[in-house]
């Protein structure tokens, strides 16, 4: 176990590497077979994680270059373990959901095992600059994807997620190098390990800037308003595979990045930015919802219901406390799962028919039930109906934000139920009443492909909506340390110049 970190983030580059010599019409089952190692190892590290411990553990720490503090810096704590999990089980259930008659799947599955080394290495490194190149990185297959197996305006719409997701991580890579220099400037050495940045105190007004600067990569992932424009466009033209890995995992980058480096690093800051980013999440959450109404395809509902459900995750970041920020990392996974499994649903119908408007369905439920059953299912996890995956950490989230601003839970609040009203006017119009389109009556029902890729999803929809405890204890116990190093800091921001507290930083893990 004392290298199993290095193992899930190389494992599937290695193999992407190997996959460019195997024939091409095994290159499915050979990436099936990586990604369900993969997913294995990640259960390994699960059933080894002592979820008792709030801190980092299986730490791996090898210096690279010494003398400027940069190093191969990797762990895991509560936070960041269901997160790893849930990338490498949609990974596997993506591939598995591809068709056979994939164009060019040799390469579509070696951009997805390198896509998931990016993902996987994000959420376990602790050094800032590992992380920042396992975030840029990630741009690169996911680009291909959208580009080489996407709509008619593919190239338009890669291009446009590139430069955006770029720009914010140009930003952002500009306060990880000022957080550097402070670090140096206090304590006489270089290092860019996040639980020594911990150790920094800085002024309230330089907590500000550096917080504006890391807040632009992470708006941009996220996608918070008005950087979101980006996202509609990438999932209207990305192939189903890569609308599945871009909700279900790219997208919690960013909601990740502000768990382990805005909060802790600028509790102070965070705190007086509480209101600008509630204003703008709430935004967020009620303009997509209204425009999620408006459309009349099937896929952009869906994208818009994702962003506006992002929303509903920056609530609870940004409540800082244990509710409000403990079900946002639930609903991270929920979101993750839910979202995903809607978009192979819609992908499903799309290989049948060649169209995503609701227009040309109605009556699906007589002619695919299976199918419409599944859906039915995932569309009341995504509105959050109890005893759902949805319902918990959306509980939570108001639960907590509630401490916050009664106002702004009520408005919240009003917009999920405004998502429900949407949700089931595209389940009504499209699988309710006669079937409209003589050309659906011969519709085939899911087939084994398909049931194996959505009933796993289906049974963790079940499974954490009725008992959720074995993923939110552990993610609670790392919550309270967190909030409880937040408070602890905060303290000692009388401060006028940069300083290094006196915790060490295996007090913060």
């Amino acid at each position: 176990m004392s290298h199993i970190l290095s193992v899930l983030i190389f494992f599937p580059a290695l193999a992407g590497i190997l996959g460019f010599v195997v024939d091409k019409n095994s290159a499915k089952a050979y990436g099936i077979a990586v990604a369900a190692v993969e997913f294995l190892l990640s259960i390994w590290l699960w059933m080894s994680f002592d979820t008792a411990n709030a801190g980092m553990q299986f730490t791996e720490f090898t210096p690279i270059i010494a003398e400027f503090g940069i190093s191969y810096n990797v762990a895991v704590d509560g936070i960041s373990l269901f997160i790893v999990l849930m990338s490498t089980l949609m990974t596997l259930l993506g591939i598995i959901s591809l068709r056979d008659d994939t164009p060019n799947m040799k390469n579509m599955i070696v951009s997805l095992l390198f896509l998931e080394m990016t993902m996987v290495g994000v959420f376990l490194s602790l050094d800032a600059i590992m992380f920042y190149l396992f975030w840029e990185l990630s741009l690169v297959p996911m680009l291909y994807i959208i580009g080489a197996w996407g709509g008619p305006t593919r190239v338009y719409a890669a291009v446009k997620f590139f430069l955006y997701t770029f720009t914010g991580s140009l930003i952002m890579l500009v306060g990880l190098l000022a957080m550097a220099y402070y670090y140096q400037q206090a304590s006489g050495v270089w290092s860019f390990n996040i639980l020594d940045w911990y150790q920094l105190v800085l002024p309230v007004d330089m907590q500000t800037w550096l917080f504006l600067a890391l807040f632009a990569g992470f708006a941009f992932k996220v996608p918070m308003f008005p950087f979101h424009t980006w996202l509609p466009h990438a999932h209207g033209q990305a192939p189903t595979i890569g609308s599945v890995i871009l909700a279900a995992v790219l997208l919690k980058m960013g909601t990740y990045g502000f768990v382990r480096f805005s909060l802790p690093l600028f509790p102070d800051a965070s705190v007086s930015m509480i209101p600008f980013v509630m204003i703008l999440s709430l935004i967020m959450v009620v303009y997509t919802a209204m425009i999620a109404f408006a459309q009349k395809d099937m896929k952009q509902i869906i994208a818009y219901s994702s962003i506006s459900h992002m929303g509903i995750i920056m609530i609870g970041v940004f409540a800082m406390n244990t509710e409000g920020l403990g079900g946002s990392i639930f609903l991270m996974l929920s979101h993750g799962i839910v979202s995903g499994a809607l978009f192979m649903l819609v992908g499903v119908i799309y290989e049948r028919t060649g169209t995503k408007m609701m227009s040309e369905f109605g009556g699906l439920a007589s002619v695919m039930p299976v199918y419409a059953t599944i859906f039915g299912i995932m569309l009341m996890a995504s509105v959050g109906l109890p005893l759902t995956i949805g319902f918990v950490g959306e509980f939570l989230v108001l639960l907590g934000f509630y401490k916050v601003s009664v106002v702004g839970t009520i408005i919240a609040g009003t917009t999920i139920i405004i998502g429900s009203v949407y949700m089931l006017n595209l389940f009504k119009k499209s699988f309710f009443g006669p079937v409209t389109n003589e050309k659906n009556i011969g519709l085939k029902d899911l087939d084994g492909r398909e049931l194996t890729a959505l009933l796993p999803l289906v049974a963790i929809v079940v499974w954490l909506g009725v008992y959720p405890k074995p993923v939110l204890e552990p993610i609670d116990n790392s919550v309270k340390a967190l909030i409880s190093f937040m408070e602890s800091k905060a303290q000692t921001q009388e401060a006028k110049d940069v300083i290094i507290v006196s915790k060490s930083a295996k007090e913060v893990e």
